[in-house]
């Protein structure tokens, strides 16, 4: 039966992509089993991430739509994703697999093998803006499934054996005959003493119970690229889940959730900040000091009348460029906008300097002669309305 992996993460069929994955990390969240010391946690959490994994891949959830199963691959074995019908030779296997029967004298698959291939693994890690920027190697903690260090993956225990299935004769499946108005009518299922193996281990391992692997937990460097943003992804090739039987690994991915940063903001590959000057800065322009990400302090040319929200281009000083080759070419922009600061609070000796500035600009002072509190537009406002 296929696994209702939208009741997993408790969303509705026609969710979007980003309810699917806001469900996710909610619940990734509270079911890491650094944070939920419950029993269950960790196999809860392992069942979200693969729910997760197939429905944001869209062949895969295709194929749970059409009430398939993307990791079924045939009595229950884990596989990976991809064409529903790939591995089926024509019409009559089809007819196999979905109603279990080929009508005439029938033939069988033969036994499947206990060493199938692994599944890839997810898992997200919180960088800064920095660390995006420059790229970083990181150690992370990883949960997956790892190659049983006592049977080395064949599921037997010191001195047990593997002989061939005594119900089946090795063959993987059990057949019946039965007729109809259709005539003779050949059904298959898998052996339920090896489950479709077509041979039995004697004596199990005792730590992996014949499965050939253990989950453990264990530590893996990730080589994180300078320029990757929140949402990227970087494989990690065979470090993912070891396989039933001892099978090759999948592929690990490291998600990026990058953090906001303080000063600067990111836009694709460009970043933008604001910087404070006085206004006699903004007037008469000065050579500033300016913190960027990568670059350390710049010196900024203010130029004289800079007005406030001006924008000022500093190219070549935003994020690198990272392409899917993994390759950095070249670098973005930084966007520094401008924000004059007006002072406040001004003692006697500024305000007459702000005046003489003004008569000689031959602006208006007359609302000015008392420190600019009375003669104003608001306050003619407020006596009007008192009236």
């Amino acid at each position: 039966m296929a696994r209702d992996y939208y009741g997993i993460l408790g969303v509705p069929k026609n969710a979007s992509d980003q309810e699917i994955k806001r469900a996710y990390r909610k619940l990734a969240r509270e079911l890491h089993p650094d944070v939920n010391p419950a029993e269950d946690a960790q196999q809860k959490f392992s069942e979200v991430t693969t729910a997760y994994e197939v429905l944001s891949d869209p062949q895969k959830r295709k194929i749970v739509d059409l009430g398939g199963d993307p990791l079924d691959n045939g009595a229950g074995a884990r596989g990976g994703g991809g064409d529903p019908f790939a591995g089926f030779g024509g019409l009559g296997d089809i007819m196999d697999a979905f109603f279990g029967a080929a009508t005439g004298a029938g033939r069988g698959r033969g036994p499947r093998s206990r060493v199938q291939p692994g599944s890839d693994a997810l898992i997200r890690i919180s960088l800064t803006l920095e660390e995006c920027a420059t790229g970083v190697n990181k150690e992370i903690p990883v949960d997956t499934a790892i190659l049983c260090d006592v049977c080395h993956g064949n599921g037997t225990a010191p001195g047990g054996t593997v002989k061939t299935c005594d119900t089946c004769n090795g063959q993987g499946e059990i057949q019946s005959v039965q007729r109809s108005f259709l005539g003779q009518v050949v059904t298959a299922r898998p052996c339920p003493v090896c489950r479709g193996y077509g041979e039995v281990i004697t004596d199990p391992c005792r730590q992996c119970g014949g499965d050939g692997r253990v989950r453990a937990r264990r530590t893996v460097t990730a080589k994180i690229p300078a320029g990757v943003g929140d949402g990227m992804r970087i494989r990690l090739s065979g470090q993912g889940e070891v396989g039933p039987g001892g099978g090759p690994a999948g592929d690990l991915y490291v998600e990026i959730d990058e953090e906001p940063h303080d000063v600067f903001l990111r836009e694709g590959h460009d970043l933008h900040c604001n910087l404070r000057v006085p206004m006699t800065t903004a007037a008469l322009g000065a050579t500033v000091p300016l913190e960027t990400l990568i670059d350390g302090e710049y010196e900024l040319d203010i130029d004289p009348g800079t007005q406030p929200g001006a924008e000022l281009l500093l190219t070549g000083k935003g994020m690198p460029q990272l392409r899917s080759s993994g390759r950095v070419d070249g670098r973005g922009d930084l966007h520094v906008h401008i924000d004059v600061v007006v002072p406040t609070k001004l003692d006697e000796a500024q305000r007459e300097l702000l005046r003489e500035l003004a008569q000689q600009r031959g602006e208006d002072v007359s609302t000015l002669a008392s420190g600019g509190r009375s003669g104003g537009l608001f306050s003619k406002l407020r006596a009007k309305s008192h009236r």
